[in-house]
């Protein structure tokens, strides 16, 4: 505390208008600095909020994000049924083609065998008539 010195009329004039002027000073100073924190204060409020939307933002593009990325899972999954399902039904009619071309050809083979019994049985008719022929040649009168 200031204490001042006193004269014949009281404190003295010029001591306690200096120390009045020191104190305005003094105010004045702490209102800009508090006027400067206040600025300050209202611009990271500002920045805050700013960042709170960034971080809004960014929490919406991770949300879609994952949400893309389980529909494309969902997509994958889903075209891989299909393929395998595709592969499935291919293989199948693979298989029944070539158990009806394994069908059709051992109905060949069977067919190819019954010709040749018959190729067989006429050659030897065939055969055997010469022979009856070349046998009876013996017995013309030449």
């Amino acid at each position: 505390m200031k204490k001042f010195s006193t004269g014949i009329t009281g404190y003295r004039k010029e001591e306690v208008n200096k120390f009045v002027d020191d104190v305005i000073k003094e105010v004045e100073s702490m209102i800009n600095d508090l006027r400067a924190k206040d600025k300050e204060i209202n611009e990271l409020k500002k920045n805050l909020e700013h960042y709170k939307n960034l971080e809004q933002t960014f929490n919406r593009a991770i949300l879609v994000a994952e949400e893309a990325s389980s529909q494309i899972r969902r997509m994958a999954r889903d075209e891989s049924k299909t393929v395998i399902d595709d592969a499935k039904k291919n293989a199948s009619r693979i298989v029944n083609d070539a158990l009806m071309q394994a069908e059709k050809t051992q109905g060949e083979v069977i067919q190819l065998k019954r010709n040749i019994n018959v190729f067989k049985r006429r050659l030897r008719a065939i055969i055997e008539a010469q022979l009856e022929f070349v046998d009876d040649i013996d017995h013309l009168d030449i």
